[in-house]
């Protein structure tokens, strides 16, 4: 009889080390305090040079956190790490502050039961990080794709890494901070099952050899649409799910194409590492993380290609855009759709359900850069080095160029292609820093914008616009459309709130710009696109970026208290809170130095 072998020993990740942790916690501690209090969710008032937060005992007593925080544009707050500080907990533990704060927060019990979940994912991501960083010298030489598996991850949202159904395991094979590149296995998938949009030349760029694949179909080969497939969603979602269709032949599994990928920050999306200049393919992944499911609506995926030629017909057509702009624009070029046979006729069933399998090819940045550029991610630009430098701060240095001078190119790349669809088309995208890459030059010196992510992200006008007149019936049946002022929040929320609001601190604090400076160059340079366009004038009007406030959005309020973590049929929006000053409007800059009175710069 055949003796048991040996049972292998539990393995403790590496970067899981108390000073890791300890740091990690610390950081998170102090972003929650920020966000929540920014959208409100928390109130803490003035104490001494700083701020004090009571968390009242339930039951016991109270726990008091103190600290000190800059106070910015759009009513942000930047909390000092090092300045966080709670007798009943010594220890700074973003776990221990959502238990104590749960009745203060309003949480429910199931909401606080995943929210710790999610938080200590986060938490471990994070370590994996802090055990791996770089300096900022040491991040600027990386390429766009190594810089992806560097990034913190989305500034604005808590539990930004949660991944609810990654197992510590998956996440160390399959998350961007591991920086693993593999292969993906392909399936192939009857043709009554999928539908393809795009070139019919498809697989025979995207691979080297497609009857290499279609081989293990024999004679029926043409009846099959092949895609790449994510192996945990494989393991998790399609067979459980697909098994009928597995069992009776008509979804096949395939070898790998034999290409290795690098997932990027969006996780479900993969870098093609062996040949750069192949497409990125975007896949479905069943795991909840920063708000929704990640993965593949149909429809929209369906209308991918079709949205691209649109968008990309706007700008071809458009002297503006082409030549003075040259932007870029990533074109989701071909699509697989698999809808799940009794889901696709249940539609109260929740969303997760719907988007199962499928994949979109995008354009490679690689394919589209000039010699001498390089792209990094408008996220990028908000991450600091272990030696506690800034990559923006390296950056300018190696422009050679002032502080204001670069942060105004940074201005002038970016906003003109973004402005021009949005006054000349009443087309808005959503730049928030993965889906926006600025373009470099050999020096380092922003000179194009990258935009990708356009099924998903793009949002119409909904007045009666005669550029908006002609649409095809294929775009105009997914994009959705929204009254001028919503329209606008995609510049202020996704760019604006989302990005420069911790963008601005770090000009001020490690290039000694202040704060109120730089919302005056980017004020200036959305007078100076109106300048350049004055028969718009009715258009600068309608889609006003200058409005005194806005509607505060709110990503952790939506989290914590309006979706919490239930299923529903139809994706969650952000939530809406009041209403913050816009740091646009003219009186803004006037009234920035009272919102900042109590300021603490903190150590670097």
């Amino acid at each position: 009889m055949p003796q048991p072998s040996a049972e292998q020993p539990l393995q403790l990740p590496p970067h899981l080390t108390e000073e890791h942790w300890r740091r990690a916690r610390r950081e998170l501690l102090a972003k929650m305090l920020g966000e929540f209090a920014y959208e409100e969710l928390i109130t803490p008032e003035p104490d001494g040079d700083g701020y004090a937060l009571t968390v009242p005992g339930a039951p016991g007593p109270a726990a008091v956190y103190r600290f000190r925080a800059r106070r910015g544009a759009y009513g942000g707050w930047q909390v000092d790490p090092a300045s966080v500080a709670c007798e009943q907990e010594p220890d700074g533990d973003p776990l221990r502050f959502v238990q104590r704060a749960r009745h203060l927060l309003g949480l429910s019990g199931d909401t606080v039961g995943h929210l710790i979940r999610e938080l200590t994912a986060t938490l471990i991501a994070d370590t994996r990080q802090l055990a791996t960083e770089l300096t900022a010298a040491e991040l600027a030489d990386l390429g766009h794709v190594e810089l992806e598996g560097r990034q913190g991850g989305h500034p604005w949202i808590v539990p930004n890494k949660g991944r609810i159904g990654f197992s510590a395991q998956d996440a160390a094979r399959w998350a961007p901070e591991a920086r693993r590149p593999q292969p993906l296995p392909w399936l192939a998938v009857h043709r009554s099952l999928a539908e393809y949009r795009g070139p019919a030349d498809l697989y025979e760029r995207e691979l080297d050899d497609p009857r290499r694949l279609r081989a293990a179909l024999g004679e029926r080969a043409g009846e099959y649409l092949l895609l790449p497939v994510h192996p945990w969603q494989w393991d998790e979602v399609v067979v459980p799910l697909f098994a009928p269709w597995i069992a009776d032949g008509r979804i096949v599994p395939l070898p790998s194409d034999g290409d290795l990928r690098l997932p990027q920050q969006s996780i479900r999306s993969f870098f093609n590492l062996t040949r750069p200049e192949r497409c990125t393919v975007k896949l479905p992944l069943a795991i909840l993380n920063t708000l929704v499911w990640r993965g593949l609506p149909t429809r929209r995926t369906l209308a991918a290609p079709a949205v691209t030629a649109w968008v990309h017909g706007i700008r071809d057509g458009d002297p503006f855009l082409r030549e003075e702009c040259r932007v870029i624009l990533l074109g989701e070029l071909a699509s697989v759709t698999v809808e799940h046979p009794l889901y696709r006729d249940l539609p109260e069933a929740p969303y997760q359900y719907k988007e199962l399998l499928g994949a979109i090819w995008r354009e490679s940045l690689d394919g589209c850069l000039d010699a001498g550029e390089r792209g990094r991610t408008l996220a990028a630009l908000l991450q600091t080095g272990s030696d506690g430098r800034a990559l923006v701060a390296e950056l300018v240095a190696r422009s050679g160029l002032a502080p204001a001078a670069w942060l105004e190119r940074l201005f002038a790349v970016m906003l003109p292609p973004l402005l021009h669809f949005l006054y000349r088309y009443g087309t808005v995208f959503s730049p928030h820093g993965e889906n926006a890459i600025v373009v470099f030059d050999e020096r380092d010196v922003p000179v194009r914008l990258a935009v990708k992510d356009f099924v998903d992200d793009i949002n119409l006008s909904d007045q009666d616009l005669p550029e908006l007149a002609d649409l095809p019936a294929e775009v105009a049946g997914v994009l959705l459309r929204e009254p001028p002022a919503q329209l606008c929040q995609f510049l202020h929320a996704g760019l604006f709130i989302g990005v420069y609001r911790y963008l601005a601190p770090l000009f001020e604090r490690q290039l000694g710009l202040p704060e109120r400076e730089f919302w005056a160059l980017l004020r200036e340079r959305i007078l100076a696109h109106q300048r350049r366009f004055p028969g718009l004038r009715e258009r600068f009007a309608l889609f006003d970026l200058f409005a005194p406030r806005i509607d505060r959005l709110c990503l952790n309020r939506n989290r914590l208290l309006l979706d919490g973590y239930r299923d529903r049929p139809e994706r969650p929006h952000a939530a809406v809170h009041g209403q913050v000053e816009n740091a646009l409007h003219p009186a803004a800059e006037a009234a920035m130095p009272g919102q900042r009175s109590r300021i603490v710069t903190p150590a670097p």
